[in-house]
């Protein structure tokens, strides 16, 4: 039988198991999953990121961390396809609740869909909190979207 979350209550109890088990977690201030330009080498400004998370979607924050092995802390992750299409697995039972949007799994979907089969890769960014030290260029430019100063 296929888990599902159908209920918001669902939804939080998912979020608090897959919490529990990162040790050290600390839900991030910001994140988000971003598509490069069409060369895994392009400029950081290229990398387009279709949902910016600010202090919201924390059942997708510690989804993704748990598939990047993120903890706490402003980092950045190159994703591959297949750990891309890990974090849209773990995240599908949540698709039963209806009462909630989606924008992240849509976001994913559409990423994974891009580089699939292509060796190309994502990148995911978390922020502890917005005072830290940027930690290169995809953090640059997503800080650059939370701030409104990017298209």
């Amino acid at each position: 039988m296929t888990e599902r979350w159908p209920t918001k209550d669902d939804l939080a109890s998912a979020r608090k198991r897959f919490e529990a088990a990162i040790p050290g977690w600390e839900a991030p201030a910001a994140f988000g999953v971003g598509l490069p330009g069409t060369s895994d080498t392009a400029d950081a400004d290229s990398t387009s990121f279709p949902v910016v998370n600010r202090r919201s979607g924390y059942l997708s924050a510690v989804v993704l961390a748990t598939v990047c092995g993120h903890a706490s802390g402003t980092r950045t992750y190159r994703l591959s396809a297949d750990e891309l299409a890990e974090a849209v697995r773990l995240m599908s039972p949540a698709e039963a609740c209806t009462d909630v949007g989606h924008p992240n799994m849509t976001a994913w979907r559409g990423i994974l869909a891009e580089i699939g089969g292509t060796g190309r890769r994502a990148v995911a960014v978390f922020v502890g909190d917005p005072g830290d030290p940027v930690a290169d260029a995809h953090d640059a430019r997503f800080r650059r979207l939370l701030d409104g100063q990017g298209a």
